[in-house]
C-alpha cells in the first residue's frame, strides 16, 4: 500500500508564517567614538560580530560620538571624532543604518548658528538620515525614529502632532516600533534621571494605539532595563561603549561596566503578528 500524503491544513500554514521572523535588526546605542582607549578597532570588531547573527539592518540610538556638546570642543575635534564614525560604519558598508540624534553629537560651540556644523542639521547630514525625526516601513514593520533633544527631554509640538497623525493613519493591527535616544518609561528614569518628561502624554497616544506600538527603544543611560506597560515594551538598552570605552568606576560591577550593565548591543526579532523580542549581548571587545 502506498503511504498517506500529509497535508497542512490552512490554520497549520498561517501558524506557521506568524511564527516565522520577518525582522532581525540590530540596535547599537551611545558607541561615544574617539581614538582613544582603542576605541575604534573594539567597535568594529564587535560590529563583525553583530553580522554573525545574520541582521537585515541596524538601528543606531545616538551619542555615536564622544561628545560635540560641551562649550570648549572645538571644530576640529568634532569633525575628528565624525571621521572616525565613517571609518567605523565602512565595516557595515552593505547594511543600511537607521540612526537618531544623540545629545553628544551636537556641535553648540560653533561661532554663529549661520556655522554649517552648528547643531541637529548637521548631525542629520552626518548620520546620513532624512530629517531629525523619521519614520519607514520594512516588511510589515512601521518605524518611528524620534528626536527629544529639546529642552526637557521631549519631543516639540510639530513632531508629537506627526507622530500622533502617523499613528493614527495605520491601518488597525499593524506592528510599530518607536526608537528614541532617551527612556520614555522604565526604571533607569527613576534611578538616574534622563528619560522624557513627555512620558505621560507618549504613554498615553501608545494607549490609543495599543494594537499597533509594540516596542520602544531607547538608549542614553548605559544601562540595560525592560519594562512593560499597558502591552508596551519599553527597552533601554545598554551602552556599546559601556563606560565609555574606559575601565570604569567604584560603581562598575566589572571592567569596563556601567554600575551594573556591561559593555553591549541587542538583537532585535521581529514577527508578522506584531510580536517582538529583545535580547541584549554583552560583548568583550
Amino acid at each position: 500500500m502506498g503511504g498517506a500524503t500529509a497535508v497542512a491544513s490552512p490554520n497549520m500554514l498561517l501558524e506557521n508564517i506568524s511564527n516565522r521572523p520577518v525582522l532581525t535588526i540590530a540596535h547599537i546605542t551611545d558607541v561615544h567614538i574617539r581614538a582613544e582607549e582603542g576605541a575604534p578597532s573594539r567597535f568594529t570588531n564587535c560590529l563583525e560580530e553583530i553580522k554573525k547573527h545574520k541582521i537585515d539592518f541596524f538601528l543606531n540610538g545616538g551619542d555615536s560620538i564622544m561628545a560635540a556638546d560641551y562649550d570648549h570642543v572645538t571644530r576640529e575635534k568634532t569633525l575628528e571624532y565624525w571621521t572616525i564614525w565613517d571609518q567605523c560604519l565602512q565595516t557595515i558598508a552593505d547594511y543600511e543604518v537607521y540612526s537618531c540624534i544623540g545629545n553628544h553629537d551636537t556641535w553648540w560651540a560653533a561661532p554663529s548658528k549661520q556655522d554649517p556644523m552648528y547643531g541637529k542639521y548637521y548631525v542629520v547630514q552626518r548620520l546620513k538620515i532624512p530629517n531629525r525625526y523619521y519614520s519607514f516601513v520594512k516588511k510589515g514593520w512601521h518605524f518611528f525614529v524620534l528626536d527629544g533633544n529639546q529642552p526637557g527631554i521631549a519631543l516639540d509640538q510639530e513632531q508629537f502632532e506627526w507622530l500622533e497623525t502617523s499613528l493614527k493613519a495605520l491601518p488597525k493591527h499593524s506592528p510599530a516600533m518607536v526608537m528614541s535616544h532617551y527612556p520614555i518609561l522604565g526604571t533607569t528614569p527613576i534611578l538616574v534621571g534622563g528619560g522624557h518628561s513627555d512620558f505621560k502624554a507618549l504613554k498615553n497616544l501608545f494607549y490609543q494605539h495599543q494594537d499597533k506600538v509594540k516596542l520602544c527603544l531607547s538608549g542614553h543611560q548605559h544601562l540595560l532595563d525592560h519594562t512593560v506597560y499597558n502591552g508596551v515594551q519599553y527597552c533601554c538598552n545598554g551602552s556599546m561603549s559601556g563606560f565609555w570605552w574606559g575601565k570604569g568606576d567604584k560603581e562598575s560591577a566589572g571592567d569596563y561596566y556601567y554600575q551594573e550593565t556591561p559593555p553591549g548591543y541587542s538583537i532585535i526579532t521581529c514577527y508578522a503578528d506584531g510580536r517582538v523580542e529583545n535580547k541584549y549581548y554583552p560583548h568583550h571587545f
